[in-house]
């Protein structure tokens, strides 16, 4: 077995050459930082949409309407994070990394903590849905070049030898992210009465954006631009790389390592959402659990999801990318009846066992995925494709995971949304297959794709 990277590497957090480690180190926590304020706003609204936003922000009666309306509104969020991506795509590439990583982080924040001060539809109307939903499409066009920016940084900034595992971590923000968000949503229903939750309770948690956004706002900007974009863009000539043609475009011009990132992207998506945002309304309106029982074993889960992003990441950089991701990702399809059969259980443990092994599975897989999507690309055009691998993926795969799932166990049974779910992970397998192995790329030289 490998050896895990050593106390001392992990405090110094060794930088690519040219870079002082004190740099290196602002960079990973405001990464970091920033990714797990981005999936705690996700998280929070997508256990929130679960179980109370319907009611609040939908008229009608019929429950089963509200939570398809309400998981809607999640969607939303997704058909905004790829025009994000583009549009920031672009910029971070002529701009430069670091304002991104700034515009977006404030744009997600401020729209986050806004959400928590909507009047509900009996307040307000049809103009409270509204807002709800235009706040939620904020949220995902920030998103939408956050994340990208975020995982760019430390994988430009990383050195080669280690990227896989310094990437890792601001991939490791959604499960850091999904931990704060249940954690909070579990304190205020075991503090609160059902009613009182309801009522206003569930505002806490989106108004704690505020301090987040405040120290991470501070983290970024104290971050230095990519070195590595600095080299690219000196390298230019300058009239030349105004004349040139958007990054995007000339990505979609050579669609091959777009189309194998989507490709890998699609099941791990899909795993995601199956086992921390669909499980919530599956296993509480279904079966006997408790709302914070679940939610207990999804924030159990996402601790060892974390927990394997930052093993997979390391491992990728011992053995490389692609086995690092195929043998999670054959895991994650051979356990998907498996997950099932125990959350049908009706047995506490066995939900805590279903939830967290895949959880822990998917982490793997998800860990190396950050250094080889950035891997995929040269400088000139590496936010470009990021942002279009990242954000595509989440339309078509992460925005209708959990309806799709809800109308599949609502209409044809468990067995459907299994097979659902192996097929989208068969997927990644053949996209992995027939990827080469990008471990070790040379992000200084000048290369095609």
């Amino acid at each position: 077995m490998p050896d895990l990277p050593s106390p001392d590497e992990v405090a110094v957090a060794k930088p690519t050459a040219g870079v002082s480690r004190s740099a290196f180190r602002r960079v990973l926590a405001g990464s970091t930082a920033g990714a797990v304020l981005e999936w705690y706003d996700f998280a929070l609204y997508g256990i929130l949409a679960a179980t109370v936003l319907g009611p609040l922000f939908f008229p009608g009666g019929n429950a089963v309407a509200q939570l398809l309306l309400a998981l809607a509104t999640q969607g939303l969020g997704f058909v905004a994070r790829p025009i994000g991506g583009i549009v920031f795509g672009h910029l971070g590439d002529r701009l430069g990394r670091k304002p991104m990583l700034v515009v977006t982080f404030l744009l997600l924040g401020l729209s986050t903590s806004a959400i928590g001060l909507l009047p509900t539809y009996a307040q307000a109307g049809i103009g409270a849905t509204i807002s709800l939903v235009v706040l939620r499409l904020v949220q995902g066009f920030a998103l939408g070049g956050e994340f990208g920016a975020a995982v760019l940084m430390v994988s430009e900034y990383g050195s080669p030898r280690r990227r896989g595992f310094w990437s890792a971590w601001p991939q490791a923000g959604a499960p850091l992210g999904t931990v704060l968000a249940t954690g909070v949503v579990g304190l205020l229903t075991m503090a609160l009465s059902s009613g009182q939750f309801a009522q206003w309770g569930w505002r806490i948690g989106f108004l704690l954006a505020v301090p987040l956004l405040v120290i991470g706002f501070w983290i970024r900007r104290r971050i230095d631009e990519s070195p590595v974009f600095q080299q690219a863009r000196s390298r230019a000539d300058s009239a030349a790389a105004q004349r040139s043609r958007s990054s995007i475009l000339e990505t979609l011009a050579h669609p091959g390592p777009v189309l194998r990132g989507l490709g890998v992207r699609l099941g791990e998506n899909v795993a995601f959402y199956v086992y921390t945002v669909f499980v919530v309304a599956y296993a509480t309106t279904s079966f006997g659990y408790t709302k914070s029982d679940v939610l207990l074993a999804v924030t159990v889960g996402s601790l060892l999801q974390f927990a394997g992003m930052l093993a997979g990441g390391h491992w990728s950089d011992v053995v490389g990318r692609r086995i690092a991701m195929l043998v999670p990702a054959a895991g994650l399809a051979v356990w998907a009846p498996l997950f099932f059969l125990m959350v049908q259980s009706d047995s506490l443990p066995l939900l805590y066992v279903g939830v967290g092994v895949g959880a822990a599975l998917h982490g793997l897989l998800a860990g190396p995925e950050a250094a080889w999507i950035a891997e995929l690309f040269p400088t000139e055009r590496r936010f470009a494709g990021a942002s279009l691998v990242f954000q595509g993926s989440s339309i078509i795969a992460g925005a209708p995971a959990p309806l799709i799932a809800v109308w599949l166990v609502k209409n044809h049974g468990t067995t459907a949304v299994v097979l659902y779910l192996v097929a989208t992970i068969v997927v990644t397998l053949v996209a992995l297959l027939f990827s080469a192995e990008t471990k070790g790329a040379d992000f200084g030289a000048e290369r095609a794709y």
